[in-house]
């Protein structure tokens, strides 16, 4: 055998060849399931990258507008606001896959709003949306944050309030969907 035709592969192609693989088992789906084969063992290589919304834009807008606009009817136009520019986004990552989104706005010197938390539909009910708010809750803390608030859909207050925020006011209509405030404040 002859010990020097090994070449070692570079990190770049290493690094490739593992993700082409993870996102062939990612996107094979058996028949009997609603989600790819071996998502529960990934499930726990979550990245969350918290970006400017000049480098978040082109993975979390087409999010937003699956989510919110094509599957929950909010206009377009609604969909996106003066917010954006401004705010840190949260990204969540299976593999090189972006399959959610959140945004994190300043109100004023220790109070923020999180809100457009969306996870893509195959990716739901695994942990990403809690993961997306627990890094918004952490930058804040980092920050001094004391007061959280979010505008939830009535449908997922339960999901807010099992990460410790609580009902504030009364229920209103947001983009033709039910919401309430909710708030979580910090000691």
């Amino acid at each position: 055998m002859n010990e020097g035709l090994w070449v070692e592969p570079s990190f770049k192609a290493s690094f490739f060849i593992v993700t082409t693989i993870l996102m062939l088992f990612m996107t094979i789906s058996a028949p009997d399931q609603s989600k790819p084969l071996l998502f529960d063992t990934l499930q726990e290589m979550h990245i969350i990258s918290i970006k400017p919304w000049s480098e978040a834009i082109t993975e979390a807008l087409p999010i937003r507008t699956t989510v919110f606009v094509q599957e929950q009817g909010v206009p377009k136009e609604m969909e996106l606001d003066e917010f954006d520019a401004n705010a840190d986004h949260a990204l969540a990552y299976i593999g090189p896959l972006c399959v959610g989104t959140a945004r994190f706005i300043r109100l004023a010197d220790k109070k923020v709003q999180i809100g457009r938390i969306a996870v893509l539909n195959g990716h739901r009910g695994n942990g990403i949306g809690s993961e997306l708010l627990k890094a918004l809750l952490e930058l804040g803390r980092s920050q001094g944050i004391e007061e959280f608030e979010l505008h939830a859909q009535v449908t997922a207050m339960t999901f807010y309030e099992k990460l410790g925020f609580t009902p504030l006011g009364e229920i209103y209509d947001e983009a033709s969907i039910p919401h309430r405030n909710m708030i979580l404040l910090m000691k």
